[in-house]
């Protein structure tokens, strides 16, 4: 797998995404988990929509999400000069320079919304990210993201305890890391929090390093243009209320504020992922739906 993998990078950017909204069709035809999953979170997401809207972002959402991961392998096994000339605008780069001046640290909230792994490129061109990494179940996958990701300035780090103290210990030395913080976490490492129409269980981890070290806390945010002529990428100011000492307030706050990122483009969120399999009372969504 690992030499389709290189292979498969090596096609032009062009290709790979039809390839990829080829195989997002396919999703939506055939009635796949894929689509039962995001027909389930968009649902929940944007209940005003009519049924022939849902439908339409769903379609649009399935084929969105095959390309990022198709352009995940390309940015994977290109140069790092080739991904940076993917990047045709930047909005908010004075915002970025501007947050890494903080003496406590700078942490960005990237949801998995767009192109995310082209940030990694760009974010390494101006500092040295401590990023926490959970090896892939294929060795052949797994060894492939690695190379690329350890060609960059980026320190590695566990998704545990371990890394939890590296990230801190970062933040402390002025530093920089990203955390993707829209995931479903462990009962130890959450608390229910309103996302998108549901009170979902929703990690904790980003507002307690927040709280902690007083960091700045931005957005970012890699979109692919409609027209597939490259990519722009956004950075936000997000509310101070993420700081807040009050952990609920932080964590409610974080996730209204991922959700205005993701109304930039809905269509370009990861919708497939099962987030609201932990909601209020111990309920699965997705269970219920297929009752």
């Amino acid at each position: 797998m690992y030499a389709l993998l290189k292979n498969f990078s090596r096609l032009p950017l062009r290709i790979i995404q039809s390839m990829a909204k080829a195989v997002g069709s396919l999703l939506y035809y055939s009635n796949s988990s894929a689509r039962t999953t995001t027909e389930i979170n968009l649902k929940s997401a944007y209940p005003e929509l009519t049924d022939v809207e849902r439908q339409s972002l769903t379609k649009k959402s399935l084929k969105s999400q095959c390309m990022t991961y198709a352009e995940s392998v390309k940015i994977w096994g290109s140069s790092t000069e080739y991904a940076l000339s993917l990047i045709q605008d930047i909005h908010g780069a004075d915002l970025f320079l501007k947050a890494l001046e903080n003496p406590n640290g700078t942490l960005a909230v990237v949801p998995h919304f767009g192109t995310w792994e082209l940030l990694n490129v760009w974010v390494n061109q101006h500092t040295a990210p401590v990023i926490m990494y959970k090896p892939s179940k294929n060795k052949d996958l797994d060894r492939f993201m690695l190379e690329a990701r350890q060609r960059l300035n980026a320190t590695l780090v566990p998704t545990d305890d371990t890394g939890v103290r590296a990230l801190f210990k970062h933040l402390k030395q002025g530093g920089f890391a990203a955390i993707l913080p829209d995931h479903v976490p462990k009962e130890s490492g959450g608390i229910y929090s309103p996302f998108f129409g549901q009170n979902a269980l929703s990690s904790t981890l980003l507002s307690k390093l927040a709280a902690k070290t007083q960091c700045s806390v931005i957005g970012l945010s890699c979109l692919r243009r409609e027209d597939l002529n490259g990519f722009e990428l956004h950075v936000q100011t997000l509310s101070a209320e993420i700081n807040a000492k009050d952990l609920q307030l932080s964590v409610d706050t974080l996730n209204k504020e991922m959700e205005r990122m993701i109304n930039a483009a809905p269509e370009q969120y990861l919708w497939g992922y099962k987030r609201f399999r932990k909601i209020e009372e111990n309920i699965n969504l997705y269970q219920i739906r297929s009752e």
